[in-house]
């Protein structure tokens, strides 16, 4: 055949999968829809003729019989430029499109930062145009997870959801122990004026990760001194004047522990204004091993989230809800990452 006859040749339909596997249509519309009620016989015979054929789903047309769009939604409830300044969530969301392209279903992006971008989202979602949320960066008091829990839209978020009486499933890395670990290593290394920059205290971070801190000073009968307690809103120059917060009210500090690698790069930078060496005058641990950790000078010692396996259990966890299955909380292991800056 001819090139310019292939481009004029139909699209291959499902009946013409049928045909090509020698099966019922019906069998093939049961492929489609999940494989329930197929042997794994006639399931590897349908998918091999759906390679063959070229074979596209119709989404619209399956939507209108299934009652599902076939698609996701990753609601980020943060402003936009928060979006473009964290390396963290430009990870999560390439790891959920990852995730979600393995099932063949795509994901949308969503931002919600003002009261009219969540009016305006809430809708879009709540007439039905995706089948589930994953809910990224939700603050305590955040109205989004009761709208959607009362919309019976399936979500999943990442962190625990604070302040809400709607039980809805969530991902998250442990945040409370990862502290721990870093505090641990921070004494381990000889530091006993062990300054925090918190993230936001609305977020499951910002208040597990401060609880972490806590603890750890206690377990080593260090004071609990809230003048080496600064808070942040996980933005590198929240770091910054968090750090110079933190040197005059407490100029004998000797180590910080930061709640996210972003606001380290901040506090790198307070501290070479005022002529701190780190890691000889003053050590700096961080929080993800995002990006930014490796862009520091020095580089940044630090608590790897798993964003690879937090992605792929956000994931697994919302299609299970959309499958009618009951919220899911999981909780991942952090790892304490060792670089020049302790």
């Amino acid at each position: 055949m001819s090139t310019a006859a292939a481009s004029r040749r139909r699209p291959a339909t499902i009946h013409d999968v049928a045909r090509e596997a020698g099966v019922s249509r019906g069998t093939v519309s049961r492929v489609l829809n999940g494989g329930h009620y197929v042997s794994p016989t006639a399931k590897a015979a349908v998918d091999a003729a759906i390679r063959r054929t070229g074979y596209v789903v119709n989404r619209h047309a399956r939507s209108l019989i299934t009652g599902r769009s076939d698609s996701v939604a990753f609601l980020l409830t943060e402003p936009q430029e928060r979006f473009f300044e964290d390396p963290n969530f430009n990870v999560l969301l390439r790891a959920c499109t990852q995730a979600l392209a393995a099932q063949d279903i795509p994901l949308l992006l969503m931002i919600a930062g003002t009261e009219d971008e969540r009016r305006r989202n809430l809708r879009y979602i709540e007439a039905g145009h995706v089948d589930g949320v994953l809910l990224v960066s939700s603050h305590s008091g955040d109205p989004v997870v009761a709208h959607l829990h009362e919309a019976g839209v399936p979500v999943v978020a990442c962190g625990k959801p604070l302040g809400q009486t709607a039980k809805i499933g969530y991902v998250a890395a442990d945040d409370r122990d990862g502290a721990r670990d870093m505090v641990r290593h921070l004494y381990a290394t000889g530091r006993r004026r062990i300054a925090t920059v918190t993230g936001p205290l609305d977020t499951p971070g910002g208040v597990e990760r401060l609880a972490g801190y806590r603890e750890t000073l206690a377990e080593f009968g260090l004071p609990l001194d809230e003048a080496l307690v600064a808070t942040g809103d996980y933005s590198r120059g929240s770091g910054e004047d968090a750090a110079e917060a933190l040197l005059a009210r407490a100029p004998d500090i000797d180590a910080v522990f930061v709640a996210s690698d972003l606001m380290a790069q901040g506090v790198l930078d307070a501290l070479a204004r005022a002529g701190r060496r780190v890691p000889e005058d003053i050590a700096v641990g961080g929080f993800d091993d995002s990006p930014a950790a490796l862009g520091t000078r020095p580089p940044l010692t630090t608590i790897r989230q798993p964003w690879d396996r937090i992605s792929a259990e956000m994931v697994r966890t919302l299609l299970a809800r959309i499958a009618g299955e009951d919220p899911a909380t999981v909780i991942l292991p952090t790892e304490l990452v060792r670089r020049e800056s302790t």
